[in-house]
């Protein structure tokens, strides 16, 4: 998969030789021949795996699907192009806590590319949708390869912040080892859960004290 770093297509080379793979893909196709428009678009499918190389990972934010609406979603999780406005409310709460727990103002942008580019791995258990069509592309085998990024970075000899908003995040849980990485849960950021643990939960701050307890350079939130 020449969209993706060297790194992970060099982790991920025996998964992707999965029988499930082939099957996922002709999915994908099939969906697509059918006149469906699936999101975010192919090139960006991989974004998450480009910008962040294993070997670069000091932080990891799971996210669950892509944004189902047009012009929104780019690979990369909770994360929206440049020019989206209003932002889609789950962001609009991580930028409210952001500014509670460090000070940080990003309300103008909510293209996260920056912290990709730091080291924060944005990724979803999911990495396509049909537009319109929340979830619908889940159980098609996307959360089997995720579950293989997860355990590669696990696997990573140097210590990871591992961010879990929600119960479909924090069934990951057991794919990493809590001996060695920070797992940080909480209450997922969307309108619906944010006030019962998410707020308050001050997940940039502590991911960063932990990254600056190891000797790794801490992210820096601003856009």
């Amino acid at each position: 998969m020449s969209n993706m770093d060297t790194t992970w297509q060099e982790a991920l080379a025996a998964e992707l030789a999965q029988p499930y793979w082939q099957i996922l893909q002709d999915f994908l196709a099939h969906e697509a021949a059918t006149g469906k428009t699936l999101l975010p678009p192919a090139a960006m499918r991989f974004n998450a795996l480009q910008a962040t190389a294993l070997d670069k990972v000091k932080v990891v934010i799971l996210g669950q699907d892509p944004y189902p609406t047009v012009g929104h979603a780019h690979g990369l999780a909770f994360s929206v192009l440049p020019e989206v406005k209003p932002l889609p409310r789950s962001l609009q709460n991580i930028v409210k806590e952001l500014l509670t727990d460090v000070g940080v103002d990003n309300s103008h942008t909510g293209c996260l590319q920056a912290w990709a580019d730091q080291g924060v791995l944005l990724l979803n258990t999911v990495l396509s949708v049909e537009a319109g069509q929340a979830g619908s592309h889940q159980k098609q085998g996307w959360e089997r390869f995720t579950d293989a990024v997860i355990q590669a970075v696990n696997q990573q000899a140097q210590p990871v912040v591992f961010v879990l908003w929600g119960g479909h995040a924090q069934k990951k849980v057991g794919l990493i080892d809590a001996s060695r990485h920070l797992i940080l849960q909480s209450a997922h950021p969307s309108p619906l859960s944010a006030r019962r643990g998410f707020f308050g939960s001050k997940p940039f701050s502590r991911a960063n004290a932990f990254l600056q307890a190891q000797g790794r350079e801490e992210v820096r939130w601003q856009l």
